[in-house]
């Protein structure tokens, strides 16, 4: 899947199936990057890895059809730039609470007159000097910018937020947004679930699309009801612990049926 191609199919309304990667791992990021996912989420932020191991998992990930993103942990020019130039396809940033705040994220990642990017030909992203022209002139068609609606303070500005060219989605952190509501984890609870309303809205009516990391998959019909289209759900880490925890599980009752406990 070519950059241009996944920012095309996210414009377009199609349901794009993501999942993180926080176990800074190159073996699981390769697992899962061979698993059908449309795109997959490094996590700077909370996960295990940092920019050098991101670097590597990115060139992992040039063999699957998942689109590589990465949410950044160090909101600063030097780290956007760190993570474009390596490959990635757009960045998620946290913990945002104004329209200047995005603003300021998302002018990072393009080069003037767009933003404040710095120029650098000979990097990856540009097959080290090869393509560069061709990578500036593609950007606003290629880059995805991901504005993590997670404080209140963003959801007074959803509006504001949405309208800025270089924000392409509206991602719902639910953990963070229950616990700032003073309602955490309980994510099927009615004040939440305007929230999550009114996020989808804004999307919508600014031509932009909604996101979300699902904590149970279970609730996927109600947020796909409220139009949101980038979803997310898991983690190469939470793969690890249910696939151990379940195998464990079934040796065990394998052992009590056998009269071997």
């Amino acid at each position: 899947m070519t950059m241009k191609n996944f920012k095309e199919r996210l414009r377009s309304g199609q349901a794009l199936h993501g999942c993180w990667l926080n176990l800074g791992s190159l073996v699981s990021a390769e697992i899962v990057g061979q698993s059908d996912f449309d795109w997959v989420l490094i996590d700077l932020e909370h996960g295990a890895g940092d920019v050098h191991i991101m670097y590597h998992q990115l060139q992992v990930l040039i063999a699957s059809s998942a689109a590589p993103l990465v949410r950044i942990d160090d909101t600063r020019r030097p780290k956007v730039q760190q993570i474009l130039d390596s490959g990635a396809v757009g960045i998620m940033f946290p913990q945002i609470k104004t329209a200047e705040e995005a603003q300021g994220a998302v002018s990072m990642m393009y080069y003037p007159p767009s933003g404040i990017r710095g120029t650098a030909k000979m990097v990856r992203a540009t097959g080290f000097g090869s393509r560069f022209d061709e990578y500036k002139a593609t950007l606003a068609e290629s880059l995805v910018g991901v504005i993590q609606i997670e404080t209140l303070e963003s959801v007074e500005r959803l509006d504001e937020i949405a309208a800025l060219n270089g924000v392409d989605v509206l991602f719902v952190g639910p953990s963070d947004l229950t616990t700032a509501m003073n309602i955490p984890g309980q994510i099927t609870h009615p004040d939440y679930l305007r929230v999550v309303e009114r996020v989808a809205a804004a999307a919508t009516k600014a031509g932009k699309a909604s996101g979300v990391l699902l904590l149970d998959i279970d609730h996927y019909d109600i947020y796909y009801k409220f139009g949101y289209r980038f979803i997310a759900c898991g983690a190469d880490a939470t793969f690890v612990v249910r696939g151990a925890k379940e195998l464990s599980a079934e040796l065990r009752k394998r052992a009590v049926s056998s009269g071997n406990a």
